[in-house]
Formats: C-alpha cells, structure tokens, sequence
C-alpha cells in the first residue's frame, strides 16, 4: 500500500502533476528543434529548481527528459531533420512517408507506439530493476568495445544493400569523432595544428548539416513542384494497427531497455539496433525499408522511450548513469540531500517509487501532447518550397549555433550540410555517419581500457573473448553480422532458395 501511494503521489497532487505535464509539452517541442537537447534543457533546470522542494524539481526534469525523447521525431518525419539523434532511425521511413502525404499518419503512430515502449521501460524499472542492474554490470571494456563494432556494421542494413559504401560512411563519422584532443593522453588527434579543431566537432553540428541542409540542398531541385497535401483524417492508428505491430515493439521495447540500462550508450544506439532488429526479422513490411516501411517506425520510436527506463535502472540501483541526462538528474538528487544507489531502495523508497510514477505519468502526457497540434505541424510540410527550404535553412542555423553559442559550429554544419548532400547524390547513406561519430568516443574509451587491462597483450585480449560468455555471443554477433552481408553469403542463400522453389515444384 504504501508502494502504491507512492507512485500515485504525483496523480494525487495537482502541483506535481501540472508539473509533469508542462515538462512533458516543453520536453516535446525542445526535443523537436534541431540542436536544443533534453540534456541541456535539464541541465539549465538545475539552477532554476535548486531552491525547491525535490519532488517539484524531479516532476518537471522527467516531464521533459520523456518528452524530449520522443519529440525528437516531429521533424525527423515533417523535415527529415531529426531533433534528437534517437530519431535518426525515424527519419529513414517516416520522412518518405511525409512525403506522400501521410504525416498524420506517421506522427499519430509515433506517439502510441512511443507511449508504448515508455510504459515497458517503466515496468521494467519497477519490477526488474535490480536484475537488469546486475546484468549491466557484467560488461567488461571489451563488450563495450564489441557492442561498438556491433553498432558500426549495422551500416550494413542501413545503407540499402551496398556493405562497402556503408562501411566507408561509419569509419568517416568514427574518423570525425575522434578529432581534437586525446582525451587520456591530450595529444592532438586530426587537427592539423588548427586551433579551432582542438575542441573537436560537434556531432550535432554534422548531424544537422548532414540531414537538414543537405535536404534543403536536395529541395532546390524542387523548387517548382507543388507542395504535397497531408492525409490528417487518420491519427490516432486504429487497434488492428496497434495489435499488429505489438510483437515487433515488444522486442523493439526488450533491446531499448537493455541497451539504456548499459552506462555510456543512450536512446540514439537503441533505435539504430532495433530499426536494424525489424529489418533483419519482418519478412513482409508494408514497404520496403527506407522507403515509408511502418515497422521502420514503430521500431525506433518504441526502442528509445523504453531506453528512458533503462536508463533509470542504473542510476537508481547502482548510483551510475545511463545517460548523459541521468548523469544531470544524479547531480540534482544530489543537491538536493539524497545519494542515489544500492541503499536508496533501502533508506528511501519512496523516493524510488516516485520517480516511477512521475515516468509514468509523463507517458501518459505523452499521447495527449503527442496527438495534439498534429494539424498545424503538418502545415509546414505543405508549405511552398520557396518557404520550406528558408525555413530548413534558418532551423538548422539556430539549432547549430544553439549548442555551444559557436559560429564556428554553423560553418562546421554548412559544411558537412554540402558534403552530405554529395553523398546522397552518390548513393552514401548518412546515418552511418551519425552513428559513427555518436559510438565513436564508445569505442575509442573501451578499446583502450580493454587493452590495458590486458597489459597490451593481444593474445590474452582475444582469450578473455573466447573465455567470456557474454564477450563470445557479441564476439559471434560481430561475425556473423559481417558475414551475411557479403555477396557471397546472399548469393549461396538465394541459390538454397532457388533450389527450394525447384524442389517445390
């Protein structure tokens, strides 16, 4: 009874629930302007919340780390500029869908299928959190390391068909993460004796360049064209639809949850998992993928707000954080009296079953403000390109600038934004660059802590593989995902289903 009460505290108080709603409707249009990050607007929250009371303050922080989360879509599917890097997956089919007119469509199965996969991070929270705590804990450096090159060679099923041109795209973005200084040794990386690549690039900076100017690019070749009318009769996706696609967002919800609850990745490589997931396992997609696939939707969307919860599974269990949000929301219990990890459940629970309310309730407010507004969003895709593309352009400016108040990373945007755009011309995917620069510093970090901890030894680097269950299975991962995208893996599978078709006849 008194776990009860305390998840039902936040429904019981007006205050707290207005509060949780209002960072639920700010969390979704912060989440859906290029460059303002969930991160940042809870990190700005801290100084605004440090004199109030601790539920107050953690209402509004989880309204909008759950709102930003999913709203990340809204221009990913109106724009093809995602807002976050958890909607890059969401972009590949929902912008093509966009683009026939069916963004009410696309938006209305975002947000259930997002409201979905929040409600299975948060049981998981709830019921399994000190299980799947333990688990995380099991990985070495090494399947850190592993899971890095796992994200890498999913360019495979990213880069529609084409292994080698995907592969190039991942190693280019792992090439631009790993510009300016060494983080363990400060030696200069890339930089070419400039100062003004000491500091790196940042990864919003090429994400925006690359998907949002380069599409303004790519617009100009339509500038006479008609402005395509959006289908908004159907939101809300009927439960045939919904009943449909459960089984695909309950995996999809399985891999966000496990791969929030790893410290150090996030909600951007469980949606690149899953999308690669439903790819791999729908046999009959309502399109083919890249080109408006709906399970190309309700894989990502379902993946990243489950890894919300798997996010709080570590911070509240070990005191470690999933993410970079997480990290913040550590800091602000911290300012405020309370020391999250193994004795929290012990000293506090109520604290505990707070912040599983609050998740809840913001998820719930996720469907209200996810399926309101829907109309005048669409609005912007029907907008003349002589409009459009101004406005692409000046969105991708201040979201650009907004990051580090940096020109220089608007000139960093409009360049990779022209370089971006030559390589769509010429077939290169894009989100293997993103994903690239995002694992990056995952597998840079990881590979080197591996390698120490062996003492520089190779050999007993590949013995602690073999000798590791779990190093092995992702080990085995590795492989065979390399292996069957070779031409010569698919061309022996389409000789056996050749052989298959004749012996059926």
């Amino acid at each position: 009874m008194d776990t009860l009460m305390a998840i039902l505290t936040v429904f019981t108080q007006p205050q707290l629930l207005l509060l949780v709603g209002l960072g639920t409707f700010l969390g979704v249009y912060i989440g859906a302007i290029p460059g303002l990050s969930v991160t940042m607007a809870v990190s700005i929250l801290i100084s605004f919340t440090f004199s109030w009371d601790v539920y107050p303050a953690i209402s509004l922080m989880v309204g909008i780390y759950m709102g930003g989360v999913y709203g990340g879509s809204r221009t990913a599917i109106l724009l093809n500029i995602p807002g976050a890097p958890s909607a890059i997956a969401t972009a590949m089919d929902g912008y093509p869908m966009a683009q026939r007119g069916e963004a009410g469509e696309a938006i209305g199965v975002t947000t259930v299928m997002s409201f979905f996969g929040g409600l299975v991070g948060v049981a998981v929270l709830a019921l399994a959190a000190p299980f799947v705590a333990e688990f995380a804990l099991t990985f070495q450096p090494r399947d850190y390391m592993l899971l890095a090159v796992l994200g890498i060679l999913l360019v495979g099923s990213l880069s529609s068909g084409s292994l080698v041109k995907g592969i190039f795209a991942g190693a280019f973005g792992i090439a631009i993460g790993a510009v300016g200084r060494d983080p363990l040794t400060f030696a200069e990386r890339f930089t070419f004796d400039l100062q003004i690549m000491e500091g790196g690039i940042s990864f919003i900076a090429v994400m925006i360049g690359m998907f949002g100017i380069s599409e303004a690019l790519l617009q100009l070749h339509h500038v006479g064209t008609d402005a395509i009318r959006q289908q908004i009769d159907r939101i809300v996706p009927s439960w045939g639809t919904v009943r449909k696609y459960l089984p695909l967002s309950l995996q999809t919800s399985s891999i966000g949850v496990i791969i929030g609850a790893l410290p150090g990745t996030g909600g951007d490589i469980a949606a690149l998992m899953a999308y690669d997931h439903a790819k791999r396992v729908t046999k009959k997609p309502t399109r083919p993928f890249g080109t408006g696939a709906m399970e190309g939707l309700v894989a990502p969307e379902t993946a990243n707000n489950a890894a919300v919860g798997g996010a709080f599974v570590p911070m509240m269990t070990l005191g470690i954080p999933g993410d970079a949000v997480t990290a913040i929301i550590i800091g602000a219990l911290f300012i405020h009296g309370l020391n999250p990890g193994p004795m929290l459940m012990v000293d506090q629970p109520d604290m505990f079953w707070f912040i599983v309310g609050a998740l809840l309730t913001a998820n719930m407010f996720i469907l209200i403000c996810g399926l309101t507004g829907i109309k005048l969003f669409t609005k912007i895709v029907e907008m003349p390109r002589s409009v459009l593309i101004p406005l692409i352009m000046l969105l991708s400016v201040v979201g650009a600038y907004a990051v580090n108040n940096s020109v220089t990373d608007v000139y960093w945007m409009l360049g990779f934004g022209v370089f971006g755009y030559f390589m769509r011309h010429y077939g290169y995917p894009l989100g293997p660059v993103i994903l690239g620069v995002i694992l990056s510093r995952l597998l840079d970090d990881n590979w080197r802590r591996a390698i120490i901890s062996e003492r520089e030894d190779l050999g007993r680097f590949f013995e602690g593989i073999f000798t590791s269950p779990l190093s092995l299975v992702l080990f085995v991962a590795v492989v065979l995902i390399f292996v069957s995208q070779t031409p010569l893996w698919r061309m022996i599978f389409r000789r056996k289903g050749g052989q298959t078709g004749e012996s059926g006849k």
